[in-house]
């Protein structure tokens, strides 16, 4: 941990600089010291992933899920200079109401946004790296990013897949989010020695649909399954995460021609805007949400609410042992 830190924020400086830059709350250090199952959660879907105030009932409603499903919820974001992992419940709105004005932060925009004070919300590549730092194993999140389509012209692809090759994370997801090219990321990310993992199903999940047409090689029916195959790739030292790909309820999920359509009405917008960068996904999600009536909010939120239920299991799993929330009072 303390080479990985020295390597991606301080340089030569001495280790005892950690501190400066990282902030654990007393829970999640009084449960990593006591070896209990956690689960990290981001905050880019907080600021850019859903309005507020709805964005902070769901950060909420996650958290909760976490708990009853026997794990330590701890979002992660970057606030007054510091990596702050187990934000308070007036942290998270705060990242609520900034929405937007929040810096997305991936690998490349730590050192930037930790150094000018920023607020920072941390994306999937973010959090991977804020949670091994910490010595957090288990991510809970929406979806992936990925290959963006086009993405073979404009090379528009998301970091997640660099940082899915190089930290030790295991990121439970509704796969990559549908408004990307699903058949070029699930390429990007066996080029990089990335299992992804289905999590109860042979085909990679398209975040609002069960379906996306392409079949993983990998499935896992149960979460000390997926604890085992974690364990075994840490014991011999892959330095990479994994994916598991956990379809969104079926009774939650959407209509696939609706939302192919909703998707692809708002890629042609983006084109037509010149929307690019990290302002393509924020765009498209709130044209969705807008071409579907608001159908594609509550997928979206239902789908989470499934992935921290399955992170927080297979944390218990790995753990041997569950979470109780007033353990340490």
């Amino acid at each position: 941990m303390k080479q990985l830190f020295k390597r991606l924020f301080v340089g030569d400086k001495s280790m005892e600089s950690l501190n400066e830059y990282i902030h654990l709350s007393r829970e999640v250090s009084e449960a990593l010291c006591k070896g209990m199952p956690i689960v990290s959660l981001e905050t880019t879907i907080i600021s850019h992933g859903m309005p507020f105030p709805k964005n902070v009932e769901t950060a909420f409603a996650v958290e909760q899920e976490v708990y009853r499903s026997g794990a330590l919820p701890a979002t992660i974001g970057i606030l007054d200079g510091k990596i702050r992992v187990g934000l308070t419940p007036a942290e998270i709105e705060r990242f609520g109401m900034e929405g937007l004005s929040a810096t997305k932060t991936s690998r490349r925009d730590f050192a930037y946004v930790l150094s000018k004070g920023l607020t920072g919300s941390l994306t999937v590549s973010g959090t991977m790296i804020a949670s091994h730092l910490a010595g957090i194993p288990f991510f809970a999140t929406g979806g992936i990013g990925g290959v963006h389509r086009h993405g073979e012209d404009t090379m528009d692809i998301s970091a997640d897949l660099e940082e899915l090759s190089n930290t030790p994370v295991v990121v439970i997801c509704a796969g990559a989010k549908s408004i990307l090219d699903i058949g070029r990321t699930l390429e990007y990310l066996e080029t990089g020695g990335v299992p992804v993992i289905g999590y109860g199903t042979d085909e990679m999940p398209a975040f609002y649909t069960r379906e996306s047409g392409y079949k993983l090689p990998m499935r896992v029916d149960t979460p000390e399954e997926a604890a085992a195959i974690y364990r075994i790739s840490r014991s011999l030292g892959f330095p990479g995460g994994m994916v598991i790909a956990n379809p969104i309820p079926e009774k939650d999920a959407m209509e696939k021609e609706k939302i192919d359509r909703a998707i692809a009405d708002a890629v042609s917008k983006a084109d037509e805007q010149g929307i690019t960068g990290k302002d393509v996904s924020p765009f498209l999600l709130e044209n969705i949400v807008a071409e579907t009536g608001g159908e594609s909010l509550a997928a979206n939120i239902a789908l989470v609410l499934n992935n921290a239920y399955v992170a927080a299991k297979i944390a218990a799993a790995y753990c041997g042992r569950t979470y109780v929330k007033d353990a340490f009072a």
